[in-house]
């Protein structure tokens, strides 16, 4: 089933761990070994997480790499069924052998 827009993983973890424990986007980057700059693309949208991103995430803040994942892919898949019109894609007819 699929979700009503699903938040972006960086709008996830502001919401859940950064603005309830008072996390500094500076702090957070230091933990996960990565640049501020880094970190501040995915919390903002800009960027999404990568299999390395959701290593770093599942380590530092707990949950498994794929769930960092699979909450990037369910935006991602989101975004795209809003934006893309498939009015010119033709179901392929495959015949039996």
């Amino acid at each position: 089933m699929a979700m009503h827009n699903p938040p972006h993983p960086g709008e996830f973890i502001l919401a859940t761990y950064m603005e309830p424990f008072g996390l500094s986007c500076r702090y957070l980057s230091e933990q996960l070994d990565v640049a501020a700059s880094t970190l501040n693309r995915v919390l903002k949208g800009q960027s999404g997480v990568s299999p390395e991103m959701a290593l770093r995430l599942s380590k530092a803040l707990g949950r498994s790499p794929e769930s960092w994942l699979a909450m990037q892919h369910a935006h991602d898949l989101w975004v795209a069924r809003k934006t893309l019109s498939l009015s010119r894609v033709s179901k392929v007819e495959l015949d039996a052998a």
